[in-house]
């Protein structure tokens, strides 16, 4: 199964992107043998309107610009700040669920800076939360492909994670 972090924004030549691209190929690597990957980072870009405040109206073009990027057949789950708490293991077990249901593509989805369109949250298997914070979007990015990455060694085996 295909693992996609997509985002909404281009992040650039950053430490946060040299981060999160360097998990996402720790996860390729550590789940090779388990049938996940390749984990990979679609950056897609922002759409705003003439008047940047029409969030609505921004949140559904990037849906539309996400759902084109990604293609059909994408098993989705969002970034939201009203998603569920899951631990490390918990997001493991899901990402192994959905690939031994069949899935051949999960992607991660995080909003813009807007958020995501609510119609696309509905359509996730389900949203995940990293907390009641707000958190920028560079660092949810890079703790997003980290437990991307830990899901691969908690399903390996790995002394990776720690209970």
């Amino acid at each position: 199964m295909k693992l996609i972090l997509a985002a909404v924004g281009k992040l650039g030549n950053t430490p946060e992107n040299t981060l999160t691209r360097d998990y996402l190929s720790r996860a390729t690597l550590s789940g090779r043998p388990l049938g996940l990957g390749p984990a990979e980072l679609l950056e897609i870009e922002p759409k705003k309107t003439a008047k940047s405040q029409d969030s609505l109206l921004n949140k559904a073009r990037e849906a539309e610009a996400i759902r084109a990027a990604l293609g059909e057949g994408v098993c989705l789950i969002t970034c939201d700040e009203r998603g569920e708490l899951l631990t490390s293991r918990q997001i493991a077990q899901r990402v192994d669920k959905l690939k031994d249901s069949g899935e051949r593509k999960l992607a991660f989805l995080i909003g813009g800076a807007d958020g995501l369109d609510a119609e696309l949250v509905k359509s996730a298997r389900f949203s995940l939360a990293f907390g009641p914070q707000t958190w920028p979007h560079a660092l949810v990015r890079l703790m997003l492909a980290e437990q991307m990455y830990r899901a691969t060694t908690i399903l390996s085996g790995s002394p990776y994670h720690r209970d």
